[in-house]
């Protein structure tokens, strides 16, 4: 079975889609799939599904789209195969589990090679680091479970998907930028920047890489579209380690070409504390 979550859910058997077409099916296989070997206890199951306003019949018709999931799956495996649907998609007490290897499902291999990746970054591998968090980004073909319906349950596990998947390419662009990639960083940066319009650690990567290009004008003005939009939309200012990067810009401090002393964790600490 090969399972992807990253964009659009798919799910196949000898290459045989099994993913339903009816919306709440599609939510108990969709998290199903984020627990690999691992039971999700029916009430989790159910408020996903109804959230907290459960019909009288929620135990009946949650069996039912299980049902519905067995015959797909079998349908998918044929009838020559060793075992059943029921031993794929196992019945456990007080829950159901898909009894799948963790890497079936793209969002496991991903994060293994995030965190290879991570590690690398904090080694000082830069060229493998970028190269480990680039091929993790490419797993991600659009938002994480784009065409299924969320319930309260997966909504928080988009939402932290997500947010890796912003950290990852945070990092893989810390480590290009240690690489020098500063000028083909620009236009994927500027594209960033304008999604996420009070991400300091974006516009910081932006600016610096504006700044390295012989473009320090327009990195100023990042710096100062950015403080705008703070003041207008929070009523604060931009951090002391962005304010003081602003600074060293202005008096064209060679750190910026050059980063001396204790590699950093991120281009945002350049100018930490």
């Amino acid at each position: 079975m090969n399972i992807k979550v990253l964009g659009a859910l798919n799910a196949e058997v000898n290459g045989i889609s099994i993913v339903p077409t009816a919306g709440k099916p599609r939510q108990i296989l969709a998290l199903l799939a984020l627990y690999p070997g691992r039971v999700v206890p029916v009430p989790t199951l159910m408020e996903e599904v109804w959230g907290t306003d459960l019909p009288q019949s929620s135990v009946t018709t949650l069996q039912t789209y299980i049902l519905q999931l067995r015959r797909l799956l079998g349908t998918a495996m044929g009838p020559d195969v060793p075992g059943s649907a029921k031993d794929v998609l196992a019945t456990r007490y007080g829950g159901y589990l898909l009894q799948i290897p963790a890497e079936a499902v793209d969002v496991y291999r991903y994060e293994r090679l995030v965190t290879e990746g991570r590690q690398a970054f904090e080694d000082g591998e830069d060229a493998r680091a970028a190269s480990l968090l680039r091929e993790a980004l490419d797993l991600w073909e659009g938002p994480a479970l784009v065409d299924v319906r969320v319930g309260s349950v997966l909504e928080i596990e988009v939402m932290r998907l997500e947010q890796s998947r912003l950290v990852a390419r945070e990092r893989r662009i810390d480590a290009e930028l240690r690489l020098g990639r500063h000028v083909e960083l620009i236009a994927e940066l500027t594209d960033l920047i304008a999604r996420h319009p009070q991400h300091e650690g974006l516009h910081s990567q932006a600016m610096v890489a504006l700044y390295r290009s012989g473009r320090q004008a327009a990195a100023l003005d990042v710096y100062r579209r950015l403080r705008q939009h703070l003041i207008d939309e929070l009523g604060v200012e931009p951090s002391p380690q962005l304010q003081r990067m602003h600074q060293a810009m202005l008096a064209v401090d060679p750190r910026l070409d050059i980063v001396a002393g204790p590699r950093r964790t991120s281009t945002f600490d350049l100018y930490a504390a």
